[in-house]
């Protein structure tokens, strides 16, 4: 039975895992599915990078044409192009037997038969012949087989443009993905801290607890010796029933930052946290924080290359300024099956200039929609750069507030330490200056109350100065 049992709690020892803030922040850049979905769009950038070049090496394709017709042009034109044509294509069988006829028929005279092949209206009858072997041929298979080449080489420099955009947009998904890994740091420093501080709120419950638990036994050791009353007792025994339950909120809270922490991670073996995380601040000066995020915060380098793009798309938009070449090259063959017969094969080289000359100003439009869209990427850069002033001075200043908070917090439960320390020892001991059991709850209340207070405002103002980390630009 004990082996049952032991090989049942195995699995849940094996997954059970201790972390550290610096393993989760390394679980949750690797392994976060919102991240790696946002790395999905630097490798659609990568390859949007390598279209331009893709377009200049050109296009080569293979074309395989099979038709069979009775058309007459069509049948005409794919003996031509397989180079099979003869005179009895061009019905040259009836123009001959209009001839041969005339010569029979002036046999041995000759002057007669000169004569009639000059008269204009035996010239006019014989012309209006219709060829039946030219207006009527016989049904032709045909295959048409070709390799086309098309290249541009010149295109008013719109692909260039477009490399250089592209390249552009790569790296500014590049530090728009840098930003949000650093954004994530901020989101598991609120789950692990969170999950740091409910355990300490779980320690101040089980001290409040044990507290409790004494001064209901003092309560009942004195309610025996006819010192106080059972009330005192009663409200001892309730005071402590009431902490256990905060023991359990506690628990709660825990256990949800610790799933949290999992989300974050995309790691269920997570159960603990190891300790708290107290993030440091490299500098104490406004001002110098303040030109460090200019430098350093990604978010902004996004948006300096989103402003270089658009600079860009204005040269990119002015392509048709310019005038296309492009080259086609065909080699192909027609016969009548498939073959690769080179005495019925062509080729065909070719290379075409286009310009516009007008397009109702369409070109002229388009650049100066580019300009106004560069002005105005311009301006939201401005409009960003104040904002991560003021994103950096809120931190800042609520930072401040935080460790001076902190600090006052921590002299407070000293004091009510203190408090409840004394009201203990009157209740116990000063029978002149006798006090009841509701009074030593209540400094006991307030002493937890100074306690919590802290330990709320540790977490606080360690998510003050991670915010302040991450409006400067660096990571957690």
């Amino acid at each position: 039975m004990k082996k049952v049992v032991v090989l049942s709690v195995l699995p849940l020892i094996v997954m059970a895992r201790t972390v550290s803030f610096s393993e989760a922040i390394n679980l949750a850049t690797t392994n976060n599915k919102e991240l790696l979905a946002k790395q999905r769009d630097i490798e659609i950038a990568q390859l949007i990078v390598k279209e331009p070049d893709a377009y200049k090496k050109g296009k080569l394709k293979f074309a395989e044409n099979i038709s069979r017709t009775n058309h007459a042009g069509y049948v005409f034109g794919m003996k031509l192009a397989s180079r099979e044509a003869n005179f009895g294509d061009f019905g040259f069988s009836d123009f001959l037997g209009g001839i041969a006829g005339a010569m029979n028929y002036t046999q041995g005279d000759y002057g007669k038969f000169k004569n009639m092949m000059t008269n204009p209206q035996t010239q006019k009858q014989m012309l209006a012949t219709q060829p039946n072997d030219l207006n009527y041929p016989d049904a032709r298979n045909n295959f048409e087989t070709k390799l086309t080449y098309e290249v541009p080489l010149f295109t008013g420099y719109k692909l260039e443009n477009a490399k250089t955009m592209a390249l552009l947009q790569l790296k500014a998904k590049q530090a728009k993905l840098s930003h949000d890994r650093k954004a994530l740091g901020l989101e598991v420093i609120k789950a692990y801290n969170g999950a740091a501080t409910a355990k300490k709120f779980i320690a101040l419950t089980k001290e409040a607890a044990k507290i409790a638990k004494r001064f209901k036994n003092t309560a009942i050791d004195m309610y025996n010796k006819g010192i106080t009353r059972m009330v005192d007792v009663n409200q001892a025994s309730m005071a402590e029933y009431s902490i256990k339950t905060k023991t359990k909120e506690a628990n709660t809270q825990f256990r949800l930052a610790i799933a949290y922490l999992k989300f974050l991670t995309n790691d269920k073996s997570i159960t603990d946290v190891r300790g708290f995380r107290n993030p440091k601040i490299p500098s104490k000066n406004l001002k110098t924080l303040q030109a460090n995020a200019m430098v350093n915060r990604d978010d902004l380098k996004w948006m300096k290359k989103n402003v270089e793009t658009m600079k860009t798309k204005i040269a990119y938009d002015s392509a048709d300024e310019y005038p296309t070449v492009g080259a086609h090259i065909e080699y192909g063959t027609n016969d009548d099956r498939f073959t690769v017969n080179t005495n019925k094969d062509y080729y065909l080289v070719a290379v075409g200039l286009k310009k516009t000359l007008y397009n109702g100003e369409l070109t002229k439009i388009a650049k100066q929609k580019a300009k106004i869209e560069h002005l105005k990427t311009l301006q939201y850069e401005e409009y960003m750069r104040d904002g991560i002033k003021l994103e950096v001075e809120k931190n800042y200043l609520d930072y401040m507030t935080q460790k001076k908070t902190l600090i006052e917090k921590r002299k407070t439960v000293k004091m009510a330490k203190s408090i409840l320390d004394e009201t203990e020892d009157i209740f116990k001991n000063n029978f002149q200056y006798r006090t009841n059991m509701m009074y030593l709850l209540l400094s006991l209340g307030k002493y937890m109350e100074a306690k919590a207070d802290v330990i709320t405002s540790t977490y606080n103002k360690s998510i003050s100065a991670a915010s302040l980390k991450l409006s400067i630009g660096n990571s957690l």
